[in-house]
């Protein structure tokens, strides 16, 4: 586009800015009915328990009480809660209610009542009798371990994973390129490390939450908080094993999700208590339950062998991932690929052979899921401490040893499915970085007046933009009266801004303000087919979607003005709020064209364009942070954390930025606080914000943010994404910072300072 571009590229406001800061109804329970069954499920007190006998008879008989349901109510039909394209690669090995119970807060019962305090009343009286199991509470243990998480014989999967429930396996896989023993042999270096990162929650602000009822035409309508509309239809239409076109699922405004609501988490339980009963119904999760039966990150134990010559050079890695998914399959299968796959082609540049393989096995945990990074956050945190690791070794600045190693534009990825780096100017952006940071004037160790200690770390990472070959976005651009379009979409926005951002993509195709695009969307019924909002796919993939169709709905404006102006379509020119005659002879307004299509014409002024992409262009990110740790306790206080994004073409800088401080903010508490604890039973500890720390505003630092642009052909304004990169590079970065503070290497997050006090004690340089 050779035009100064009008609206991609501003700081424009969002969309629903104005209405969120009044307070107006937006959210599920602003909008959805009061007068409805609440619905509540009684959870497992034990990790592995088999239901022996249970009794309702007394909680039905509560005043107000309107069912009460078991595993012998429910379709003896497994399925999966991942949202994700069918056919889905997560095992199905759900039921809505199952007899055998997996984890300490697996459903035994669902309750629905006219008000909470009934539904409470009654599930303290429903009795159950369990068999209890030995469970298995360490993954480490579970592959091949005598109990079985999953022994039913109706287990099964869609897609070849390598999945064997009579292994307690979830997924298995191995790939690699170049003869990676003979160049390990050849290296002058070979280092081994094994990393843990444990389960982190998504903690958004807004729980899980569903309505439902049963619509005028007798189907069962789902409004939920969630980011993938379509997936909820099928997975609802699976587990109640009704047709899908049974079913209408919409979204309101979310309040955050970051890949938790890709699960189904809430949303089979007021759907089947509607679906039984007729009756309009919701469920709302308590902070409680969130923590405890939501769908956090995936535990992974990985390890990273690295060979490389005296110079710095990295010639090889190989890495294992050993994943936890948990009680239950979801995203087991997916997200552990990203773990070697989004963090060995960042090396690309040096790389003579790798290797990737893991393990996803089952046990008796919490069932995890997405979460923003999507497993490229645990690889990452390995791939780049060891990298670090090499270099303090070989006394190389750790920033120079990336310059070296990193991938450079154009290159092929082997490690990412032979994909060329078409755009990318990861060296921008961590030269960048250094010089913005002041890294030289950093890396150095410093001690303040107080004995406190200063020092700094760096990381590089990629993501992806949607998943090659499967994701598929849409949009539908129609022109209305006054000449004002609506744009409907199926993308979920859940506070990250993309209505806004493709509405900017739609004001700069045809040519007007981003005031004259109205946004609707998500919905079943009247949106096109989109896989939903993960994977970092919307603006990169829906945002393609969105030009193609306006490019048709121009065309068609303009066969219509040629109608009204008795010329041939040649002869027109387009200019947004007008077509004109290219001599200038004649125009007619675009108010009138929309006029004119609603009188006598056969011509809809609407387009739909659907968009798929058989590669993911990955956003690439650098990133420093200074800490000033206290010797004499441990703390560590982030004092600045400096990060300069290559994601393409920066579509809204406000929004870009906004974007990569949470991500920033998330990986700090990943890092430092957030701590999953399970006791000898199963039972987590961290069942509420109080014991799980999520950082503050005042513990995270001063946050610096740049971008480094370049230009993706395949993305739409030249664009790439921005959603997951930007969660990537703190922990491994504040790791780095530790060590050269402490002299300790911390492989397993979070790095809490009851750690590094005793570590410090024990070498005779910290506190009492």
């Amino acid at each position: 586009m050779n035009r100064e571009l009008k609206s991609v590229g501003k700081g424009v406001r969002k969309k629903d800015a104005m209405q969120l800061l009044l307070g107006k109804p937006a959210y599920l329970d602003d909008i959805t009915p009061r007068d409805c069954l609440v619905v509540k499920v009684l959870r497992s007190p034990h990790a592995h328990a088999v239901i022996s006998g249970i009794n309702t008879e007394f909680a039905k008989k509560v005043p107000g009480i309107a069912a009460v349901y078991t595993w012998e109510d429910v379709p003896q039909k497994r399925f999966t809660m991942a949202g994700q394209t069918y056919p889905e690669p997560s095992p199905y090995d759900r039921l809505i209610l199952d007899r055998r119970l997996r984890f300490v807060g697996d459903a035994v019962a669902i309750v629905a009542g006219e008000d909470e305090r009934a539904v409470n009343r009654a599930l303290r009286l429903i009795r159950v009798k369990y068999e209890i199991l030995p469970p298995i509470l360490d993954f480490r243990a579970a592959l091949d371990n005598e109990t079985l998480v999953h022994p039913e014989e109706d287990w099964h999967a869609l897609c070849e994973v390598g999945a064997d429930n009579k292994r307690n396996l979830c997924a298995k896989g191995e790939e690699q390129g170049g003869d990676i023993s003979a160049v390990f042999a050849d290296c002058d270096v070979v280092m081994e490390r094994t990393f843990h990162t444990k389960a982190v929650h998504q903690a958004m602000m807004e729980t899980f939450r569903t309505y439902t009822e049963i619509d005028h035409f007798g189907r069962l309508h789902v409004i939920s908080s969630t980011q993938v509309v379509f997936h909820v239809r099928r997975i609802l239409a699976n587990a109640l094993d009704i047709p899908k076109s049974k079913i209408h699922v919409e979204k309101p405004r979310i309040g955050g999700g970051f890949g938790a609501k890709q699960t189904v988490v809430a949303e089979v339980y007021p759907a089947f208590v509607t679906w039984k009963t007729g009756r309009a119904a919701k469920m709302i999760y308590t902070r409680k339950e969130c923590q405890t039966a939501g769908s956090p990150r995936h535990e992974m134990e990985v390890t990273v062998k690295l060979g490389a010559d005296r110079d710095g050079r990295i010639r090889a890695l190989d890495v294992y991932t050993l994943s936890n998914t948990g009680a239950y399959g979801e995203h087991g299968p997916t997200t552990v690929g990203l773990s070697g796959g989004k963090s060995i082609p960042l090396y690309t540049g040096a790389l003579e052979a790798y290797r990737f393989s893991y393990d996803v096995v089952y046990t008796n945990v919490q069932s995890s899921g997405a979460y923003r990074g999507y497993g490229a956050t645990q690889g990452i945190f390995a791939v780049e401490s060891t990298v670090s690791e090499l270099a303090e070794n070989l006394g190389v600045d750790p920033v120079a040893i990336r310059m070296k190693n990193m991938v450079r534009e154009g290159q092929i990825m082997p490690a990412y499915q032979n994909e060329p780096a078409s755009a990318c100017t990861l060296d921008r952006c961590m030269l960048r970085c250094a010089e913005s940071f002041g890294w030289d004037e950093k890396y150095p160790v410093r001690f303040t007046s107080d004995g406190k200690i200063r020092a700094a770390g760096v990381a590089m990472a990629m993501q992806g933009s949607g998943i090659a070959g499967v994701d598929v976005g849409s949009a539908s651009v129609k022109l209305s009266e006054d000449g004002f379009y609506v744009l409907r979409i199926a993308a979920a926005d859940m506070g990250t801004g993309c209505d806004t951002i493709l509405a900017q993509m739609t004001a700069e195709c045809m040519d007007c303000s981003v005031d004259d695009v109205a946004v609707f969307g998500a919905d079943t019924d009247a949106s096109p087919y989109d896989s939903g909002s993960y994977a970092s796919a919307t603006t990169y993939i829906t945002g393609r979607a969105v030009e193609k169709a306006c490019i048709e709905l121009k065309e068609k404006i303009c066969t219509l003005a040629a109608e009204m102006l008795d010329c041939p379509v040649s002869e027109l020119i387009f200019e947004g709020r007008q077509v004109v005659r290219a001599d200038g002879s004649a125009s007619v307004s675009l108010a009138d064209i929309a006029v004119k299509s609603m009188c006598g014409s056969d011509i809809a002024l609407e387009a739909t364009s659907s968009h798929s992409s058989p590669v993911s262009p990955p956003p690439f990110m650098a990133g420093m942070a200074e800490i000033e740790l206290d010797p004499e306790t441990g703390t560590v206080d982030i004092l600045n954390y400096k990060a300069v994004v290559d994601c393409g073409t920066v579509i809204n800088p406000n929004l870009a930025r906004i974007q990569t401080e949470g991500g920033l903010v998330q990986a700090i508490g990943m890092a430092l606080t957030e701590n999953i604890q399970y006791d000898d039973r199963g039972r987590l500890s961290e069942n509420s914000l109080l014991q799980y720390r999520i950082p503050t505003r005042l513990e995270t630092g001063r946050l610096d943010v740049e971008f480094a642009p370049s230009y993706e052909e395949s993305g739409p304004f030249g664009a790439k994404s921005i959603g997951e990169i930007v969660i990537n590079t703190p922990a491994p970065a504040i790791a780095h910072a530790i060590y050269r503070a402490t002299g300790h290497w911390y492989r397993e997050l979070p790095i809490l300072p009851e750690k590094i006090a005793l570590d410090l004690l024990r070498d005779g340089k910290g506190g009492k």
